[in-house]
Formats: C-alpha cells, structure tokens, sequence
C-alpha cells in the first residue's frame, strides 16, 4: 500500500552515482526510530527534509524499509532542522560552522533572510561581502539545479551527471538537451554515448535517425581511438556501429557520407596494387590532419641544412668523454656523431644501455658550440627525473609548447617556433599522434631533434604508435642501444627486464649478484594475493626496507576489474594503508584525506595531466573543494570535477608510463590471461628503480612473455614515412646496436 510520510535525512548509507539508487537514514516526526529509506532519490544531503511517497517492505536481512516511488525536497520547519540542513554542504559557502553561526542570529527566518534579504547575512561573524555574494549565488544555483535535474533524472539521467550537465549549460540545459541530446558524449568528460542515446529515447528521437546514427559513428570512432587506433578499416567500422547502435546498414553508410561531407571524418582509399571493395580507413578529421602532418614535418625537418660550424667530430667525442669522465662504447660514439650529422635520428634501448650517457654527451657538445637546448618529456615525473639526470632544465612538452586552456592549443606552433637548435625528447614511446604533430609544428627548421625512448615498451595511452612507426620505416637514422653495461648489470631489475624483452623467463635467484632487488612470491588464489600485496606494502617492505608504504610503493596491475583489478585493489589498499577517519563519501565515491589518488585526464586549467599522482589534502565543505597535491602544488577540485581523479595506491601499468618508483608491486594471474603481453610485464618490471616484487605464478608470467603479439593498432604513420620522405631524401638505413 501506498503512504506518504516526512522527514529529515540522518544519514547517506549508500548511493550509487551510475543510477542514483540510495539508502538513507531518517528521522520522521512521529516515529521514534529512524526509518530505512531505499530508492533513485536526487542529489541529495544529510539535513535535508523530504516528503517521500513509497510502499513499506520487510528485508530478510535489514528488515523494515521503505521503497520510494516519488522524492520532493520540503524546507525544513525547526532550528534544529534548518542547521542541520545548511550544515550538509548543500549551499556552498555555508559548512557546519556557518550554520550554526547563521541559526544562532536568525533562528527560523535563517532561510528566508537566505532567499530574500541576503545583505542581512553580513551581520554573521565571519560573513562579508564576498562570501554574501557566493552564499546567494549558490542558493540561486541550487534552486535552478533542482529544476534542470528533476527533468533530467526523469529523461535517464543521474544526479551526478545532472550537475555536470548544468554546469556546462547553466539555465540552458534542459533547451540544450532537448535539441540535441548527443551533444553530452563530446561536451562533457564523463558522459557518452550511451547515456545520451537514453535521453535521445526518452525525448522521442528515431532510433534509425541520421542524427543518432551521426552521433554513434562519431562515438564509436573516438572510443577505438582510445583502444590506440588513429584510424579503423570501414568494414569492421560498420560493424562496431551496428553493435552500438542496432540499424541497418544503409543508415550507418548513408550516415558515414554525410559526416564526410562535414568534414567531421576523412575517408581515405587503402587500394594500391589491386582493388578490394570498400578497402577504406576511416579517420576522425582530427587525427588524419596529425598523422600526414607528422610525415610531412619531418621531411621538412630533415631535408633543411643543419646550421652547425664545421669541427672535428672525433675531436668533439674525445673531449666529451674528458669532460664526464666516462669511456663511451662504439655504438653510443655512433650515436653521437648521428646527433651532430643528422637533422633527426633516434635512441632506443632498455634500462641500463646507456641512453642519459648519450643525452649528457650531445648536450655538453651543442652547449659547448653556442648552441641553445631544449629538454622535454611526455610527463612531469619523466621531465623531472631527465632534470635530474643531465642537470639541464627540462619541461613536459606541453609546458614547452605553451598550452592555453583560452585559447584551446598550443601558443608555440609554426607561427612561433621554439628558439632552440637541439631539442630532446626523452620517452617518446609515451608520445601519441596528436602530440606529436603539436611538437613538430614548433620545432624551427634549423633544429635538430632528437627522439630518446624504448620502443619495446607500451605505446601512447593515446592514438598510434609514433615511435615505433618512425622506427620501422627506416626513415629515420636510429641507433638501437643492446649492451647492459657492468654497473647496470647488477641490478636484478634490469637483468629481468632485458631476458623478459628476449622471451626469457626472469631469474628468481640472486647469487652472483650484489644487489637483491627482484622478488617473487608463487601464491595462486587472488585473494591470497591481495593478502600478500598488502602485507608486503604495509609491514614487510617498509619494516626490512624503510621504504614509506603510500610514497615509495606502487602497485601496479595489468586490469581495472576483478579480485585484483585496481578498482578492488584500490579500496582494499585504502583501508589498510590510510585508516583516516576523516572520510567523505561524494558523488558515490569514499575519499579519505591521504588518499593516494590519480588526475585521469588531461585539465589544463589546472596544469594537471593524465597519470599524475598527488595526495588529498583538504576537504572544505563550504567551498565545496576537496584539494590535491601534487609535488608540492595544491590543486583545488570542485565536488563535480572530483570524476577526474581517482585512487593510486593500485593503477594499470599503461598509466605508469613515463613514471618510476622505488617500489613496485605486480600481481601477474593466469585470471589476466587476455591482457598479459611481454610488452606489458617488461613496462611493468621496469617502472621500478629499486625494488620489483611479483605476486602470483610462474605460469602466468610465462604466458605473458611468450605473447609477444601486442594487439595491432591501425596507423598508416609507417607507410606515410616511407611514402614521403624515402621517396625524395633517399632510403636511411638503421643503424643497428649489438
């Protein structure tokens, strides 16, 4: 049977941000008990007071509870109420404190003095003008936010999503919305595809519509994108869409057309020798205008004279070698000469061969003729640890490039190139195709440049395989570093590293070396795993080691799902390594302050990038503000930004590119049978510096090494390199390394 009761919340026991599904505590009038409350409710806070219509039901385990149907929010009638209220961290600029301050002055008229006479709040302690005007603007928000997300949770929307969604729009949204629904998947971080598709449904849209297929096209272009591919062949293109979007296929082709003519994608014919229907690569505009450019700048790179004295190369090395007080081996004095010699050329090779020699010799060359430098890397860790490494200054490439958030790219481009003559690159296997088109535009003609990266690593989190594609072109001079020299070859680390990249299982004994820093542990079940794991982080390691559990040990997992995905890991390690009380629960994530937390994607705004770790460090319920640090830079999130961090105590071994930490921890199970590549574990083993641990079995490990098949990405990078610059500079040969 239908009843109607009121209340105020008491607490969140749970909410699920996908969904909206709570449960909540309350305290209704005439009950003595608090009431279990179970349903989609809106975004709601402890304090609040709802009218709730619902049908009682008895759980087995939870007993009684009731199942809302419909929610509406009610003003609450006592101070008691009304502090608690304000207090939740509803109204920014108003926390516990302030509530109580606020109540204190104006008891049951708090309010309305909020709603019609915000002036009057200024005769609170601690409230001027400025905090006036937020207060009033955050009651006026709430009371819009309520009525765009009321109509948008009736459309299939969640709460969570809802703020984004007005936050983007503002009073707009539900028009917005309305006129094109599949506007969310591109406009906002977070929502795709799918759920607009929802919303498109609940609206009336067609589902053979040219406007929803149109839109899925596009979507599913820019999720395989984020699979690595910067284009897809037509056929299985059509077939990803029809997954997606359940039309015929005239709809998806005629679709197709009219998006080519908007200039959206870019169709390119595949057919050279012999014809083959339909064989055809599909570009999003975006990338195709990167992967030609990238081929056509380094031809312009390399074809312009080289603007560098005449001397004695021979000389040059000698003195270098004087200078560090080192004795380069042949290939690395190769690769020198290539560095003065050629326009571009790269350096790869594994830890331990030599590569930061290499650098350190050409910059002290170049500084020594006049010459200006450049260092940069794909992140900031990687751009530090380069710093440290040669001494010079070394940025990430977008702070080289200059990124501005207003004005949507880079202010260094080919109409104000970088002023350098040498310009090095260091972890290039970590640079994707847009990236590097976005370098090359900057790099004057004159410069020199160099690529420095292992190309057995994984590639780019992003779309292509830059690296590896100019490698095996031959297009461009490369030296590919083999030799482990004797200081390296005391680390089991590296050791591993290098038989794992030559399809050798790892040595799990240590005599004959000094260095004990590679360990295994055979353990089979996962949730011994995890147990290990934890143990390892929390006691043993830091006990017999001194390393700090949060700060110098990282976990790190081939997957985000199951027992030892690092969604499950994440939540396990939280509660073993960081027991703060101090939790908030916000959008349906547990935060802690201490939590050892990840930024996901690039925000340039705030100068945070995809793979960057920080730690959280407040959380201000009044402004609504939960901060990070990063390396010792407080970045604020607002509550609705906080999807774009999430916990780092575990994380995939992709988002650990570019990074090294004193400790790492990999759980390898035959349970990631799909995903255990030898690129992966080599990438893994070696983001440690001091210390590789492994948990699980040797089985697995092997299946892993013996899959050396990464999944095939489609570029045509390779074929464009040869196209172009073989044809008119004249076929480079490789310089190979023993």
């Amino acid at each position: 049977m239908l009843v109607e009761i009121k209340g105020q919340v008491e607490r969140i026991t749970y909410h699920n941000e996908e969904n909206a599904y709570t449960i909540a505590k309350m305290k209704v009038w005439d009950r003595h008990d608090l009431i279990t409350v179970v349903g989609n409710l809106l975004s709601v806070s402890p304090g609040e007071v709802l009218k709730l219509k619902g049908e009682w039901h008895n759980h087995p385990k939870f007993g009684e509870q009731l199942k809302i149907t419909s929610a509406e929010s009610v003003v609450p009638a006592t101070v008691k109420g009304i502090e608690k209220y304000l207090g939740s961290g509803l109204i920014k600029g108003i926390g516990p404190v302030m509530a109580k301050r606020l109540v204190t002055k104006f008891g049951l008229e708090t309010l309305q003095v909020i709603e019609t006479d915000t002036k009057r709040l200024a005769e609170v302690d601690g409230i001027g003008d400025k905090r006036v005007e937020m207060i009033k603007k955050a009651w006026d928000d709430q009371k819009e936010i309520r009525d765009v997300m009321v109509w948008l949770q009736g459309n299939g929307v969640s709460p969570t999503y809802g703020a984004k969604i007005y936050k983007q729009y503002g009073k707009e949204s539900v028009q917005i919305v309305q006129q094109n629904p599949y506007r969310l998947a591109t406009d906002i971080f977070g929502i795709g595809f799918v759920t607009a598709d929802k919303i498109a449904e609940q609206i009336g849209i067609a589902k053979d519509s040219l406007i929803r297929a149109e839109a899925g096209i596009l979507y599913v272009l820019y999720q395989l994108s984020d699979d690595g591919h910067v284009y897809y062949p037509y056929e299985p293109l059509i077939e990803e869409c029809n997954k997606i979007l359940g039309v015929e296929r005239d709809i998806i082709v005629k679709a197709i057309g009219t998006i080519s003519l908007d200039k959206k994608i870019v169709i390119e014919d595949l057919n050279q020798e012999e014809y083959k229907e339909n064989n055809k690569a599909v570009y999003l505009a975006k990338f195709h205008v990167c992967e030609v450019g990238i081929a056509s700048r380094l031809k312009a790179l390399m074809t312009y004279p080289k603007k560098l004295r005449t001397f004695d190369r021979d000389k040059a090395i000698e003195w270098v070698q004087q200078e560090l007080k080192i004795k380069l081996a042949e290939n690395q004095q190769k690769a020198v000469r290539e560095a003065i010699d050629k326009k571009v050329m790269v350096v790869t090779g594994g830890p331990g061969t030599g590569k930061t020699t290499i650098i350190n010799s050409i910059i002290r060359i170049y500084k020594k003729l006049g010459q200006r430098v450049l260092l940069s890397a794909p992140t900031g860790r990687a751009a530090k640890r380069m710093s440290d490494a040669t001494g010079h200054e070394a940025k990430t490439i977008h702070r080289l490039l200059e990124f501005s958030p207003k004005e949507g790219g880079f202010k260094k481009n080919q109409d104000s190139p970088l002023k350098a003559d040498l310009i090095v690159i260091d972890e290039t296997s970590m640079v994707d195709t847009v990236l590097m088109y976005g370098l090359l535009k900057a790099i004057p003609r004159e410069a020199t440049l160099i690529l420095v990266g292992d190309v057995d690593q994984l590639p780019s989190v992003g779309a292509g395989n830059v690296l590896k594609d100019i490698i095996d072109s031959g297009s461009v001079p490369t030296v590919r570093l083999k030799e482990i020299f004797r200081q390296a070859k005391e680390s089991m680390i590296i050791v591993n590293a290098h038989r794992i990249n030559s399809g050798e299982m790892p040595l799990f004994t240590y005599s004959g070396y000094h260095i004990h820093d590679f360990y295994f542990f055979q353990i089979e079940e996962p949730e011994k795993v995890i147990e290990k794991i934890i143990e390892l982080c929390k006691d043993k390691i830091p006990q017999k080691f001194g390393f700090k559990p949060i700060d110098d040990i990282q976990v790190l997992t081939p997957m985000h799902r199951g027992l030892v995905g690092s969604a499950n890991l994440n939540a396990e390690l939280q509660k073993s390594l960081n027991p703060s009380q101090e939790e908030f629960v916000i959008g349906g994530k547990t935060l802690k302050i201490g939590d050892k937390v990840m930024q996901i994607r690039n925000n340039y705004d705030k100068e945070v990038f995809n793979g960057d770790i920080g730690k959280i460090t407040k959380h201000d319920k009044e402004q609504h503000e939960v901060v990070v640090n990063y390396d010792g830079r407080a970045v604020p999130y607002e509550y609705t930004e906080l999807d774009e961090i999430v916990h780092a105590y575990a994380v995939s071994v992709h988002k650990s590119q570019g990074s090294e930490y004193p400790v790492v921890e990999i759980p390898v199970l035959t349970q990631h049978y799909m995903l255990l590549q030898r690129n992966l574990i080599y990438t893994g083993i070696t983001r440690g510096k001091k210390m590789v641990v492994l948990v699980g079995t040797k089985k697995a490990v092997a299946i892993a090494i013996n899959n050396n098949k990464p999944q095939k990405r489609y570029t045509l990078l390779k074929e464009r390199l040869v196209r172009v610059i073989n044809s008119k500079v004249g076929k480079q040969e490789a310089i190979s390394g023993v």
